[in-house]
């Protein structure tokens, strides 16, 4: 749970752009809802060339990487921290749920969706732990990360004893 909202006017910046993933953190409700809707056409995309999912995971771990160190800049600056319009942390969480459980169906990115705003919402340790304690902009970006873990291991179970899932 983001634990202070944005100052009422944010300067305009490319970290700022690149956080709230061009904008649409600042959507007017649920905006880590809309951040993980509006990963699924990308993730959609990338399924119908039929890669390996894998070929994602150094882009993955470089978008990590980014997104913690812009998110501490930008939140120092700011002086908040995890504030709501930052959603390039979901844009993170659903890429690694996909990495870990790909699929190309509808089905499947309903799925994936639903699971990984399930463990986003309800944080289960270690998730909490980045969220409530680390104070640097990795507890924005790592409680996600920790989520869309959970979401694709789930997903995968699911696609193994539900093949119509994948």
């Amino acid at each position: 749970m983001n634990q202070e909202e944005p100052p009422k006017k944010i300067p305009f910046s490319l970290e700022v752009l690149f956080l709230s993933f061009l904008g649409v953190g600042f959507a007017p409700f649920a905006p880590g809802t809309f951040g993980t809707l509006a990963t699924l056409p990308f993730l959609y995309f990338y399924a119908q060339f039929n890669l390996p999912s894998f070929f994602l995971l150094p882009f993955a771990l470089l978008l990590t990487v980014i997104s913690c160190l812009v998110a501490d800049f930008v939140q120092k600056r700011l002086h908040v921290h995890d504030p709501s319009w930052i959603v390039i942390d979901e844009v993170v969480g659903m890429l690694l749920t996909y990495i870990i459980a790909p699929g190309s169906s509808l089905l499947h990115f309903l799925f994936i969706f639903l699971l990984f705003r399930f463990f986003d919402i309800t944080k289960i340790w270690p998730a909490s732990f980045f969220d409530k304690k680390i104070r640097h902009g990795a507890g924005t970006i790592l409680d996600d990360v920790v989520s869309g873990i959970y979401a694709g291991i789930v997903m995968l179970l699911l696609q193994y004893f539900f093949p119509a899932l994948s």
